[in-house]
C-alpha cells in the first residue's frame, strides 16, 4: 500500500475518484499527504441515566441514551474532561473501491487533550457519507469546538487490487453507508449479537 501525495490527491478529486464535498479551500486544506476536514454542526453526547451499563442485547434503543445538538455557526461546542461525543466530518466522502482511507486528529487539537476518533478512524473502500468522529476529551480543561473548524485530516492509501466488495456491497452490512448525521453505535445489527438473540429466543 501507497499513500497519495498531494499531487495524487488532486489528480484523483479532478477525476471524481476521491469526493470531498464540499472543498471549499483546497490550497489550505489540502496537505503534502492528507486533506484537512472540519467539524460540522451536528453532536451527540450520552446522558446522565441511572442504567448500570450500556447492554447492546437489551430491549430499547441505545439513541435513547443520547442527546442531539445543533450548534450554530459561530457558536461552540463545550467538551469537558472525561466527556465523550459524537459529531461528523462538515465534508462528505467518497471512496472508489481500490482506496482505503484514515482519519487522524490534527496535532494542534491533540494538543489541546482532544482526541477525534477513538476505533473509527478507518474508513473502507466504496464508502459514501460524513465521517463520524468519536470526540474524548483527556486533559484537564474543557475545550471550545467550532462548526467549520479543521479538526482532523484525511490520508488515502491505494490497495493492491480493487475491492470484490466494497463497503455499500449488497453481501455487506454497511451500517453507516451515506450517513449525514452522527449515528450511535448500531452494534445491535452485527451478526453474532443477531444470532445470540435468536438463540435466546429460541
Amino acid at each position: 500500500m501507497a499513500i497519495l501525495s498531494d499531487h495524487d490527491i488532486k489528480k484523483y478529486l479532478k477525476k471524481g475518484l476521491i469526493i470531498i464535498d464540499p472543498l471549499e479551500d483546497p490550497e489550505r486544506q489540502i496537505q503534502p499527504s492528507s486533506v484537512d476536514l472540519r467539524i460540522g454542526n451536528e453532536f451527540k453526547g450520552f446522558k446522565i441515566i441511572r442504567k448500570p451499563c450500556i447492554d447492546p442485547q437489551e430491549p430499547g434503543d441505545i439513541e435513547s441514551y443520547m442527546e442531539s445538538y445543533h450548534i450554530k455557526d459561530g457558536e461552540s461546542f463545550i467538551i469537558h474532561p472525561g466527556e465523550f461525543a459524537l459529531a461528523t466530518t462538515y465534508e462528505y466522502i467518497g471512496l472508489p473501491d481500490n482506496l482505503v482511507a484514515r482519519v487522524e486528529g490534527r496535532s494542534s487539537i491533540g494538543r489541546l487533550g482532544i482526541t477525534m476518533h477513538v476505533t473509527a478512524g478507518y474508513i473502507d473502500p466504496g464508502f459514501h457519507g460524513r465521517i463520524t468522529l468519536e470526540i474524548s476529551n483527556i486533559g484537564k480543561m474543557p475545550v471550545a469546538l467550532y462548526p467549520k473548524q479543521r479538526v482532523c485530516q484525511i490520508v488515502f492509501e491505494t490497495m493492491t487490487s480493487p475491492a470484490e466488495k466494497p463497503y455499500g456491497h449488497p453481501e455487506r452490512e454497511s451500517k453507516y453507508m451515506g450517513q449525514l448525521k452522527p449515528e450511535t453505535s448500531k452494534i445491535k445489527e452485527d451478526y453474532e449479537l443477531r444470532r445470540l438473540r435468536t438463540k435466546k429466543g429460541g
